[in-house]
């Protein structure tokens, strides 16, 4: 073979690896956002009650309405710079979520959402869920 065929050949390849990479990434931030089962089978110990709605909310305004909105619509102030739509938390998607599922996310984060597990305790989160059941409910 010879020097600009080996060439060629070099270059076609890493086009193709870069291309596929590309493909990988573009397929992956679009897939589902799954929380492991294992998730999905965690109870909430907070009891949704109007002490743990009140906690919630000040830590839902100051944490997650700047993006999700007020009402949990996707719609915050923040919301359009980010590179994809923020979902309403009100959806199918979302109210279908066992307490579990919507915890670890909460806890785990994916971007732009970031993670609370650090800034959060595992209570404020739970009451997050809480909070978050609320605008399905509202809707209802």
């Amino acid at each position: 073979m010879t020097k600009s065929k080996t060439k060629i050949l070099k270059t076609t390849s890493v086009i193709m690896v870069a291309l596929t990479m590309i493909v990988f990434i573009v397929v992956a931030q679009n897939a589902p956002w799954k929380a492991p089962e294992a998730a999905a089978k965690v109870k909430n110990p907070v009891v949704s009650d109007a002490a743990s709605l009140a906690a919630a909310k000040i830590i839902y305004t100051k944490q997650c309405g700047k993006c999700h909105g007020k009402k949990g619509m996707g719609d915050g102030p923040n919301a359009a710079t980010l590179d994809k739509p923020v979902d309403p938390l009100n959806n199918a998607a979302t109210t279908a979520q066992t307490d579990g599922e919507l915890f670890w996310k909460i806890s785990e984060g994916k971007k732009p959402m970031p993670s609370t597990k650090k800034s959060l305790s595992d209570e404020q989160r739970w009451q997050l869920v809480n909070y978050v059941r609320t605008f399905s409910s509202a809707t209802k």
